[in-house]
């Protein structure tokens, strides 16, 4: 099938790059020329692991094209897909100005039935502002009656993770109408997907709305998984309790699980915190509070606060002439997106207060230093206190601490000697809890995990 991917960031780019990699012929557009100029000189713009190898096997094979020629894009794919991006407006609610942009220009130049599929994260009824869109664009050209089906195909993608989600996924939900080009729009679908279903049927057919809706419904409850564990792990440092027992014992319950059950320091990237935001901003489109998320939201943005704090109550509010290592800068593992990191919040608390900071991220320095750079614009005398190390060893010389807020593989058994070497104090301030405090004592280091405080103590 012809295909067009609107949009090459995560989720466009791994889109295009997996559909052609099925036998598709896609044609990825993007406004950004030199985002464009990257993917067709044989890089790409954005860290995500085997995604490389899958667009220059795709490129070399000829079914995966990049360019900003928008006229082209619209008359290449009988599918368009709208994978742009949504960032959160002032109130929190999702701007879907490019989404609408995208929209009208394909009402400006289609010439033939289109299904045009919302792929990015989008509120519900977004669908109907975006045939809206498209069906003015025709009235202006005197095709009112051109047809054409929009239908909703959220994507359920994990950075670091997103090609192996894609191509294996464990369920596939698309929302259509029960028109005629709504059924037409669904046979076009069913078409594109049934690669992945002959297996077994992992396809979700259900309406438009509903579809929508799904997409922001999931990503709110694994949010409230998060900050409900969290909000338990800040407790159980208070009570004596150790929150890993806790979770192997609840998450054992089948009706709970184990997913998303690790406390931590707070969840970021572009997914939760802006989901979440949406969907309350959403409901109180309707009159409606959503109490629960409004907590969610809460619990996270003080977590994030928590590491900081375990710093303050050890060295003291005034933390000038102190030096701290920083492990981990990215959101999470596998990526380098520093949206809503949890690292950001805590080097800028170290250095507000006078501490300076070496840091170390495996892919994520070169998005670290644009990021923080932003973050200290109002200050940007406060970035001379943060230096950026070629290695984890190389952070911890001369650090009074460390402190580990991603949970990359690499730091998980590191040469705790070495370590307690580098630093000039042992301590280990452990924002995912990758070691296990009984280790940590019996290697002579201080150690501050999340909800694990009856662990340490003497």
């Amino acid at each position: 099938m012809k295909i067009t991917i609107i949009g090459t960031g995560y989720v466009g780019l791994v889109t295009g790059a997996c559909l052609a990699e099925l036998g598709n012929d896609v044609f990825c557009l993007d406004v950004d020329q030199s985002k464009v100029d990257i993917l067709n000189s044989g890089g790409i713009p954005i860290h995500e692991p085997g995604l490389e190898d899958v667009v220059a096997r795709n490129r070399a094979a000829g079914r995966l094209h990049f360019s900003t020629d928008v006229a082209a894009s619209v008359a290449h794919g009988e599918v368009q897909f709208i994978a742009v991006g949504t960032p959160p407006d002032e109130d929190g609610s999702a701007d879907l100005q490019y989404v609408l942009a995208a929209a009208r220009n394909i009402g400006r130049y289609m010439t033939g039935f289109k299904v045009v599929v919302d792929k990015s994260t989008v509120p519900v009824g977004t669908a109907d502002k975006v045939s809206a869109a498209i069906a003015e664009e025709l009235s202006k050209r005197g095709l009112k009656d051109a047809a054409f089906s929009v239908v909703s195909n959220p994507e359920f993608l994990k950075e670091g993770a997103a090609v192996e989600d894609f191509m294996r996924p464990d369920r596939i939900v698309i929302g259509h109408d029960r028109t005629p080009e709504g059924l037409q729009a669904y046979a076009q679908m069913k078409k594109l997907y049934a690669p992945f279903n002959r297996n077994h049927e992992r396809t979700f057919w259900m309406d438009v709305r509903s579809a929508e809706f799904t997409k922001y419904a999931a990503n709110a409850m694994l949010a409230t998984r998060i900050s409900f564990m969290n909000e338990l792990a800040n407790l159980a440092d208070k009570v004596g309790a150790d929150i890993e027992a806790v979770r192997h014992g609840i998450g054992s319950d089948p009706r709970i699980g184990h997913s998303f059950l690790y406390a931590g320091c707070g969840y970021g990237g572009s997914c939760f915190p802006k989901d979440v935001q949406a969907l309350e901003r959403t409901a109180r489109g309707y009159d409606q509070e959503l109490l629960i998320l409004r907590a969610v939201e809460e619990v996270n943005n003080q977590q994030k606060h928590v590491l900081g704090k375990k710093v303050v109550a050890r060295f003291g509010e005034d933390l000038s002439g102190k030096h701290f290592a920083v492990w981990g800068l990215a959101f999470k593992p596998n990526t380098d997106d520093m949206r809503e990191a949890s690292s950001r919040v805590l080097i800028g608390e170290l250095v507000r207060r006078g501490a300076s900071v070496a840091v170390y991220d495996p892919v994520a320095m070169t998005e670290a230093a644009r990021v923080l750079k932003l973050d200290f614009a109002d200050a940007p005398v406060l970035l001379d206190r943060v230096s950026f190390a070629e290695s984890p060893m190389q952070a911890l010389e001369q650090a009074d601490a460390l402190a580990i807020v991603t949970e990359w593989k690499a730091f998980r058994s590191p040469d705790f000697d070495r370590l307690k070497a580098a630093l000039k104090n042992p301590v280990i301030f452990d924002g995912r809890n990758l070691f296990e405090p009984q280790v940590m004592a019996a290697s002579g280091i201080e150690y501050h995990g999340i909800g694990r405080s009856i662990l340490t103590r003497g």
